[in-house]
């Protein structure tokens, strides 16, 4: 995917945004794989909505940049996806984002959560499986706030200082 123009704000550098543009686009052609495509929704009348998110930025993009948007399904559950996702330069590797999230099955009709159905379920599981191999993310599961001074492993595990 590439940085559009219209994306970028008055500091110079795409807009925050934008990045969950990007972070949307490629969480669903991912989830597209297993069977949770636009076509799901018309013909199950389910989807899947974000419940959390969370994102850190730590790169400026800039107009023109051609970025490659990673997903990583991390678990899952009967009602729930959690993956992890990173947007990096496509040219040059570095990562300007990471967002982890948690989406719920929901039924269209009620909006209410609901299992997912057994076909969907086992191409989850091969989907974990296959990105079990992957290296666990070392941002996983990061909490919002000023660190402590007692947490300098911490700082220095996740690179961050927010």
């Amino acid at each position: 995917m590439r940085v559009e123009p219209a994306w970028i704000d008055y500091n110079g550098h795409m807009n925050m945004a934008y990045y969950h543009v990007l972070f949307d686009r490629a969480v669903e052609e991912a989830f597209s794989q297993v069977g949770l495509g636009h076509d799901y929704l018309e013909e199950r009348k389910a989807s899947y909505f974000v419940a959390e998110v969370h994102t850190c930025y730590t790169r400026e993009l800039k107009m023109h940049d051609h970025v490659r948007v990673t997903v990583q399904l991390v678990d899952f559950d009967e009602k729930r996806l959690h993956y992890y996702m990173e947007i990096r330069h496509a040219e040059e590797g570095w990562v300007a984002a990471t967002s982890e999230g948690l989406s719920l099955h929901v039924d269209m009709a009620s909006k209410k959560t609901c299992p997912f159905p057994a076909d969907i379920r086992n191409n989850l599981s091969v989907m974990r499986a296959a990105h079990s191999r992957l290296n666990r993310p070392l941002a996983l599961g990061r909490t919002i706030g000023v660190p402590s001074r007692a947490e300098p492993e911490r700082l220095l595990a996740t690179g961050t200082r927010h």
